[in-house]
């Protein structure tokens, strides 16, 4: 998704929160003044680091997710990427996804497995190393067709939000994108699918209702619903550029809950 914010949005922001605007409800909210922290520009990544988060805290114990995003490589959705199923977020403003305090990042550093064991470029390491740029070393690359990473939470987790980057040094859509969640690493026990625009059953993984999107640096956010699962599976089946399937990164927010 891709969003834009102004100097004067963040002072209105800023103002907003001095003057005790409060926020309601649970979950996904309607837009409120946001808070952005930007640092400047690397020349040799072309990377801007935004944090985005409301400026306060739910009444019912809920607070919004703070998803810290790389710099913007591309801005748009090319014409030819301009279609009835793809979603539309251009200009739009960005709203506070709410999860319970102590929510974090559990796959930052857990291990990846793959139906690629040998990718084509880079290491599934990279998939859950932090580092979501737009630039070469910061993804790896996966055969053809349809391939999926598995990350290993290392323990049952109430999940709460997946956010993914698969590859946004330029505009691309992913085909059959499926997210699920299971208890065991073979992905029998309580497999719960929970995004899938797989609209044909190409990937016979079922028929989707999600739609497609561009792949930018504000990645995908998918509510987890708070599901309890150890394991996280993505699939995907090439995309717009070519038949290759890539990530650059993975998070997975949630509570540890248990083994």
């Amino acid at each position: 998704m891709r969003y834009y914010y102004s100097n004067t949005a963040v002072r209105f922001g800023l103002v907003a929160v001095l003057a005790g605007f409060g926020v309601a409800g649970c979950k996904q909210k309607p837009a409120t003044p946001v808070q952005q922290v930007t640092e400047p520009c690397s020349p040799d990544t072309n990377d801007i680091e935004e944090t985005v988060a409301d400026a306060n805290e739910a009444d019912s114990g809920l607070v919004p997710l703070a998803i810290k995003f790389p710099g913007a490589v591309f801005t748009g959705t090319p014409p030819n990427l301009q279609r009835k199923n793809v979603e539309d977020t251009t200009g739009k403003t960005l709203p506070p996804f709410y999860v319970p305090k102590g929510t974090k990042n559990l796959a930052l550093g857990k291990p990846v497995y793959s139906s690629d064991e040998e990718p084509v470029i880079g290491e599934l390491e990279l998939v859950t190393d932090g580092d979501k740029k737009a630039m070469d070393g910061s993804f790896v690359e996966l055969g053809p067709s349809r391939q999926h990473v598995t990350i290993d939470l290392g323990q049952k987790a109430a999940i709460y939000a997946i956010v993914v980057w698969h590859y946004h040094k330029e505009a691309r859509i992913y085909r059959d994108v499926i997210v699920q969640a299971a208890d065991d690493p073979d992905f029998i026990m309580n497999v719960k699918t929970l995004f899938n625009n797989d609209k044909d059953n190409s990937s016979g993984l079922g028929v989707g209702k999600d739609r497609e999107y561009v792949d930018n640096n504000h990645g995908k956010l998918i509510d987890a619903k708070g599901i309890p699962a150890r394991y996280v599976r993505l699939y995907s089946n090439g995309n717009t550029s070519d038949y290759f399937n890539n990530y650059t990164e993975v998070e997975v927010h949630g509570r540890l809950t248990g083994n």
